[in-house]
């Protein structure tokens, strides 16, 4: 196994000891969000390293191909999915994720799933568009904001929540924009895809 896909799957080992710290609240709350924090920052890291070793090294791999798309829509889903249990909207304080906002971006990976199985049934890879990037970015940014939010309200920086939120909002925005823009630019795949 080459050095891209063992960072991969360290990725996907991270995500469960992610959610063991951010939802247990070990040792506690404080200290849970910094290591949670830390480690989502690592397995995001990582998603950049192995692609950019694996395309420079030329060790692209049909494992690599199917795996790091995986890994990474596990790291999000799951974060977002420990964001309604922790921060849904009966939490208390400004810094509730609200489920529809996790239904909205969790929708679209598995669909956009769904076009490239379809697409490459018939051969036919589809690449990721610029909107699908920048939405990837501003996700992250938002994981990361809302993860280490408490921290930072506690020390009264309230405007960290306001960041959050304005990251959520523009975070699902750039979910349905990019969803759009791949249909659109995708639409002879998945014609053919369709027949």
């Amino acid at each position: 196994m080459n050095a891209p896909n063992k960072i991969t799957l360290f990725r996907v080992v991270l995500i469960p000891v992610f959610v063991v710290f951010f939802l247990l609240r070990i040792p506690n709350e404080t200290a849970s969000d910094i290591i949670a924090l830390c480690i989502f920052a690592v397995a995001s890291l990582s998603d950049f390293l192995d692609g950019y070793l694996a395309r420079k090294n030329n060790m692209v791999t049909d494992f690599g191909k199917l795996m790091d798309p995986l890994a990474d829509k596990l790291l999000v889903c799951i974060t977002l999915i420990c964001f309604v249990k922790l921060r849904g909207e009966d939490a208390v304080g400004c810094y509730s994720f609200p489920t529809w906002c996790a239904i909205v971006i969790m929708s679209r990976e598995f669909i956009i799933s769904g076009i490239r199985q379809l697409a490459a049934d018939k051969g036919i890879i589809i690449a990721a568009g610029i909107w699908g990037k920048v939405k990837t970015v501003v996700q992250l940014f938002m994981c990361l904001d809302y993860i280490i939010m408490p921290v930072f309200l506690e020390n009264g920086m309230e405007w960290f929540a306001v960041a959050g939120v304005v990251l959520m909002y523009l975070a699902t925005a750039l979910t349905v924009i990019s969803l759009i823009d791949y249909i659109v630019r995708n639409r002879k795949a998945l014609e053919i895809s369709y027949k």
